[in-house]
């Protein structure tokens, strides 16, 4: 990899850690839905002036369902299981089973012909990283955190498709405006959660400075470097 590639991977390693945290601050005062309502729009707002610029738009011609399935895999079914099941685990809990990505990663692209041939020692290599989430994560779990944890597996999925995507589907068309597109998509689809499950009480500060992180540093900032390492070294 790249020098280029590691700054970048490092980067986003270290962007991509804290939701998990910030995530479980948010959704101690505000309704998970509400949490992503107002972090997509953050995000949207911050991202489509930088879409516009060079082409705009426009570069998105014929690419539109692709952009659509972006926004649902990578955000708007992700995010939202995410949040709602933060409400019932711990964030180091969700964190360590958003580990299993580049797992679920490995074998889609394996089997869609984007990586090298999975042989019996890959696939042993894959079932002890998946050990060693079983193990750091515990399956002492009550029935509802089994639907948590249910929940987490399609963020999971999710999580594993969105740079396959970004790598086939998307692969020559700019960042910024995929992003950007994308995020306004996700924004739009939960919009509805702003005005409905808004706060009723006094909301702590901590809880939206926690929600306004998520939206620039974990969304926004974390969407420009995601596109340019799946660009850089690809998905898996």
């Amino acid at each position: 990899m790249s020098r280029r590639g590691w700054v970048l991977f490092l980067s986003l390693s270290v962007i991509w850690g804290l939701p998990y945290f910030l995530i479980r601050v948010a959704v101690t005062d505000l309704d998970p839905g509400f949490v992503v309502a107002v972090r997509m729009l953050i995000a949207a707002a911050i991202l489509v002036p930088i879409g516009l610029l060079g082409e705009g738009f426009g570069s998105l011609r014929g690419h539109w369902r692709w952009v659509l399935v972006l926004a649902l895999v990578e955000m708007v079914v992700p995010f939202g299981m995410l949040s709602w099941a933060e409400t019932r685990l711990s964030s180091s809990i969700a964190g360590l089973m958003i580990a299993a990505v580049p797992l679920v990663s490995a074998v889609i692209a394996a089997r869609l012909g984007l990586a090298d041939r999975l042989d019996s020692r890959r696939y042993l290599g894959l079932g002890i990283g998946l050990a060693g989430v079983l193990a750091l994560v515990g399956l002492d779990l009550r029935v509802d955190d089994a639907l948590a944890v249910a929940a987490l597996g399609l963020v999971v999925v999710g999580y594993a498709i969105g740079p396959i995507v970004l790598a086939t589907a998307l692969a020559q068309v700019p960042g910024p405006p995929v992003m950007a597109a994308a995020s306004s998509i996700a924004a739009a689809i939960y919009l509805p959660w702003l005005f409905f499950a808004g706060p009723s009480t006094a909301v702590p500060a901590t809880a939206w400075a926690a929600v306004v992180a998520l939206g620039v540093i974990c969304s926004a900032l974390a969407f420009l470097v995601f596109y340019a390492l799946v660009d850089e070294v690809g998905p898996t």
